[in-house]
């Protein structure tokens, strides 16, 4: 034997459990598909006989059934019989020489066809044969492929098989052997003389398996309540009967069938005749679920309600829901609510359950935000009720609290969610809610800071006037209650423009907070709040330090203070509150408020910047001012939309609104002292053929030739923001524009307040970009050690504000 032949040899007795194993696949695959059609048709008639099919058709039907079945699996036996082969050695070879590359195998059984006589040729040859042998050392077995997708288009052997599975699983396979006395024993029962069979099947929720009662030896049983009882005569059926006492009903026998009936109490059941039994039946009981709250209601920051509770069931909770009713008697009935509520239905929530497990106890939260409802924050009672799969309710206590909310600390929204409240109390209250929004609108100076704010709430207060004559409806209540809604979350939460304002905000809020019993994590928010606005406003005055000289921090008696003692009082602060000194820390925040309120910058005399830069300054200015008349304006133009005629009914207050001071507590436009031509009157009386529109898009078109002319700070980034927020600006007064056109009034305000928030921004950038500029000018004065400091005989009004300046609303 050539050292050629030893290769091969040593090859193939080294792949020969490889190559058994790919014939036995081979063989797998062509018997699943010869006779996949016999176990289909096996599978499907052993689901069928466990899944209980012999009660519902007759005996011969059901022989019929098991004959043709066995015919069908015969011959479909015979023809997979007659096409099945068993495979070769050699084609288990050529299956496994094909899953390698270059077919390694069948190179082996090559011989070399030319140059065997050449010893150079040879060599080559025995290298590539022994190349061959170690490549097809590698060889695996390849898995079966059991696919008869082909064979079987509609899957009728998949559906044999999910039945056989709900069979193993829910079925009997008892019932198989015992199919209409076809087994021995019920053969010969059969011939002996009448046989019965009987099934009880509780209901499916418990989980409990059917009991054969044939094979139930006991006398005694518990079954659940709802158990179905089946039983079946066969023979001579005259001899048997049945009788019992646990349906409570009277029992429908059929010759034919039987009887069939409920357990619905305890009692006995008994089979007359001959080999008759008869068991003693004790009911358990389907208790229903119970519910109880497991703590008190807790309310969140931002007004979320949890109430964690406790609910559990025998056999498991399927839902549950907790109903909130109005406690009217316990409704301090005074001012809005001293009429009596239109009729509301209760609030029903669902109550969370797990999606999976068990629920025969559960442990959940309900969590829900009611902020917005009109039982938010008034006395009502919280039923929560547990439901098991027979409809079972159980019931908790009720609970009787005030419905938790959001709580707005502002006083300015807090008014306007109390006159949101009583709107939605009573449509009566509807004249009352508009006297205290003239109110609370008609001085804003000072008391309303966001601009967006009194536009929008003037807009509210004109709809509502406008919707009382006849009668108020629902639709526009709803509506106007919705806006009051986003109102105050604009107040409370609103876009407020500077460091100061925000850090007055988060006083004011902290403040509120103390005074009305807020909750610690509300406490805990708000300090966050007024430390985030106190780290924002040293931020700036350390930027304004850096560019102004000879500033200091000081208080009215000339006290320095340092960042790090305000970080100390501030700490300070959030112990006492944490300790619960509230009006040590009141006291505190009192001491904070004023030395904030009489903390400034000053600034020491100016180069010689006044160039062209601040020529622009004065344009921009300008270019507020008319945008503040264009709005002015237009908010006059939607008060006649609403209430023609509304000038002569307002008397004074119409006049203040159109011609005398502004919402920002700047001169009207029709003030001669206004100092500035085509303003008030006069701008009207000259553009009477020209509508807002066009005067909104002049408007425009100006403001975009400023941003193309010599602003401060070109090339550095207060220059850039600067100039980021004319782009804003412009965006905004296109958008009034194009509102205007359209007739939307109430959208052209807003897009007007945006650019006169983005126009005021703008201003702010390039006024600190000017003063960056002067300072690096000669005579500019440099830095000096201290941070700012108190200016008691500053410019200050009556009150001690300092005047607004950049069309802010208000004072600083």
């Amino acid at each position: 034997m050539t050292s050629i032949d030893q290769t091969r040899s040593l090859a193939l007795w080294r792949l020969r459990w490889q190559i058994r194993i790919t014939r036995a696949g081979l063989c797998a695959e062509r018997g699943v598909r010869a006779f996949w059609p016999v176990w289909t048709v096996l599978f499907a008639l052993l689901g069928a006989l466990a899944l209980g099919l012999s009660e519902w058709v007759s005996g011969n039907v059901m022989l019929g059934i098991i004959a043709v079945s066995a015919f069908v699996m015969i011959g479909f036996a015979v023809r997979g019989a007659t096409r099945f082969r068993m495979p070769s050695q050699m084609e288990a070879l050529t299956r496994l020489d094909a899953t390698m590359k270059g077919r390694p195998l069948a190179a082996l059984a090559d011989t070399q066809a030319i140059g065997a006589a050449d010893p150079a040729s040879a060599a080559v040859w025995v290298a590539h044969v022994q190349r061959m042998a170690d490549r097809a050392a590698t060889a695996r077995a390849p898995g079966p492929d059991l696919r008869v997708s082909a064979s079987d288009p509609f899957a009728l052997r998949y559906l044999a098989l999910t039945v056989f599975a709900v069979a193993l699983l829910f079925g009997t396979l008892g019932r198989v052997a015992g199919v209409h006395g076809l087994a021995p024993g019920g053969a010969n029962a059969l011939a002996a003389g009448p046989v019965w069979e009987g099934w009880i099947r509780p209901p499916a929720y418990t989980g409990k398996p059917a009991l054969y009662l044939n094979d139930v030896d006991a006398a005694a049983l518990d079954l659940p309540q709802g158990s179905r009882v089946v039983l079946r005569f066969y023979g001579n059926i005259d001899t048997l009967g049945v009788a019992e006492t646990v349906s409570g009903a009277p029992l429908a026998q059929s010759a034919a069938t039987g009887a069939e009936f409920e357990v619905t109490r305890a009692g006995t059941i008994e089979i007359t005749g001959a080999g008759g039994r008869t068991w003693d039946i004790t009911l358990l009981a389907d208790l229903p679920p119970t519910i109880t709250a497991t703590g008190v209601m807790e309310r969140e920051a931002d007004g979320k309600m949890k109430q964690p509770f406790e609910a559990r069931d025998d056999y498991g909770v399927v839902s549950g829901r907790a109903e909130i009713s109005l406690d009217l008697p316990a409704v301090d009935r005074r001012f809005g609510l001293g009429i009596d509520p239109e009729p509301r239905a209760d609030i029903v929530l669902d109550l969370p359950l797990p999606f999976r497990g068990d629920r025969t106890e559960v442990r959940e939260t309900l969590i829900d935000d009611m902020s917005k409802h009109p039982f938010a924050n008034l006395p009502v009672i919280i039923r929560l009720t547990a439901q098991d799969i027979p409809g079972q309710e159980g019931q908790a206590a009720p609970i009787a609290l005030p419905l938790p909310g959001k709580r707005f600390f502002d006083p300015l929204a807090a008014a306007l969610i109390e006159a949101r409240r009583d709107l939605l109390w009573n449509v009566s209250n509807g004249p009352r809610v508009v006297q205290i929004l003239r109110a609370v609108t008609n001085r804003p100076e000072g008391f309303i800071r966001n601009e967006r704010a009194f536009l929008r709430l003037r807009v509210a207060m004109r709809r509502l006037e406008a919707s009382l004559s006849p009668a108020l409806t629902p639709d526009v209540r709803d509506e106007v209650a919705e806006a009051l809604w986003e109102i105050a979350l604009l107040v409370e939460e609103g876009d407020l423009a500077s460091a100061l304002e925000r850090l007055k905000r988060a006083q004011d809020r902290l403040d509120e907070a103390m005074k009305n019993g807020a909750s610690e994590s509300e406490i805990a928010e708000l300090m966050q709040e007024l430390r985030d606005a106190m780290d924002n406003y040293m931020r700036q005055l350390a930027e304004e330090a850096q560019r102004s000289p000879d500033q200091q921090m000081s208080d009215l008696q000339g006290m320095q203070m340092t960042g790090d003692q305000l970080q100390e009082l501030l700490d300070k602060l959030q112990q006492l509150m944490e300790e619960g000194k509230m009006a040590e820390a009141q006291e505190l925040m009192e001491m904070l408020r004023q030395l904030m309120e009489n903390m400034q910058v000053t600034q020491g005399p100016g180069g010689q910047g006044q160039g062209q830069g601040e020529q622009s300054m004065r344009d921009l200015s300008e270019a507020l001012r008319d945008q503040q008349g264009l709005s002015d304006e237009a908010f006059r133009d939607l008060q006649e939309g609403f209430n023609p005629g509304e000038q002569g009914q307002d008397g004074q207050n119409g006049q203040q609104d159109g011609q005398g001071q502004q919402p920002n507590g700047q001169p009207g436009q029709g003030q001669p002292g206004q100092g500035q031509p085509g303003q008030g009157q006069g701008q009207g009386q000259g553009e009477d053929q020209r509508s807002l529109a066009e005067r909104q898009r002049d408007l425009r078109n100006r403001l975009g030739a400023l941003g193309q002319g010599n602003l401060p700070g070109e090339g550095s980034d207060r220059g850039e923001a600067g100039r980021r927020s004319l782009d804003r600006a412009g965006r905004s007064m296109e958008g009034a524009e194009q509102a205007l056109r359209d007739g939307d009034l109430p959208g052209a305000l807003d897009r007007q307040a945006e650019a006169m928030e983005a126009l005021r921004e703008g201003m702010r950038e390039f006024g600190e970009a000017l003063a960056e500029e002067q300072g690096r000018q000669p005579g500019g004065q440099q830095p000096g050690q201290d941070f700012g400091r108190a200016d008691p005989n500053g410019s200050r009004d009556p009150l001690g504000r300092e005047p607004g300046q950049m069309g802010r609303l208000g004072s600083d």
